[in-house]
């Protein structure tokens, strides 16, 4: 990304032809009401951590892969007994993605990381939280080209949260919708 003038496909794509689809289906009283995407959120948490404390650091270094940016590593807010989880120990990692780099990931996920997916009959239309926002699970973080089949020891699942400005989910649906996302029926 040195170069300056470098946009990604998909914001290519939203600027000239996904704007005016969701103007023209919605009929928006002006241009700044049009959704947009705002963030994606990966979430990658880690089970194991509490008998390896170097699997959240793998794991980072993985999600830190397929997101192109350094992940932050998430810790136990309380201990649970339960669970041998202690307070402040490692249990995960996530990135928030913005700009350039959303585009970018929300491109590799859509084209090549869904289709790679075992048994995929499409995106639950109905996980929308009310205001907008999308979230999805992958059970295998495999499914990303960055990531080596051959060198992962263990597979580990990742939410993945789509955040946009839309205020309504049906307005939500239709922008995921434009920009190629495949719901299920």
């Amino acid at each position: 990304m040195a170069n300056a003038k470098y946009e990604p496909r998909l914001k290519k794509e939203y600027v000239e032809r996904i704007r005016a689809a969701m103007q023209e289906k919605f009929s928006y009283a002006n241009e700044m009401m049009i959704p947009k995407l705002d963030k994606i959120v990966i979430n990658m948490g880690v089970g194991e951590a509490t008998a390896d404390s170097k699997k959240p650091t793998v794991a980072a270094a993985d999600l830190a892969a397929i997101a192109g940016q350094k992940p932050v590593i998430t810790r136990a807010r309380n201990s649970i007994a339960g669970f041998k989880v202690r307070e402040q120990m490692p249990i995960g990692a996530k990135v928030t993605l913005r700009g350039a780099r959303m585009y970018e990931f929300l491109d590799r996920l859509v084209n090549i990381a869904l289709p790679r997916v075992r048994d995929f009959r499409g995106l639950n239309p109905k996980s929308f939280d009310g205001r907008g926002n999308f979230a999805m699970g992958i059970k295998e973080h495999i499914v990303f080209p960055e990531i080596n089949y051959d060198k992962v020891d263990q597979m580990w699942g990742m939410d993945i949260i789509v955040c946009t400005t839309a205020t309504k989910d049906d307005e939500a649906r239709a922008l995921l919708t434009e920009f190629s996302f495949p719901f299920r029926q």
